[in-house]
């Protein structure tokens, strides 16, 4: 019997993986941030409510190198 796991499922269309980080990025009441080509090497910003920005950003972090925030500054607001 051939099952087709979830895993398998997901990669195959690696094109939605962003959607994911996106998902639980809102259920856990943080932003998504994204970069598209076609925002000219800035990061898109989404906050749960649809609000969108384009945005430059430093990742703080420890002194492992683990990110602990993301601190962004807007460049301009998107329409929805």
């Amino acid at each position: 019997m051939n099952t087709t796991h979830v895993v398998d499922r997901l990669l195959e269309n690696m094109d939605n993986m962003h959607e994911l980080g996106r998902q639980r990025a809102f259920e856990l009441g943080n932003p998504f941030y994204a970069q598209f080509e076609e925002d000219g090497g800035y990061w898109r910003k989404e906050l749960p409510n649809g609000d969108k920005f384009l945005v430059t950003i430093e990742v703080i972090t420890d002194e492992n190198d683990m990110p602990l925030r993301i601190k962004d500054h807007v460049v301009k607001q998107l329409n929805n």
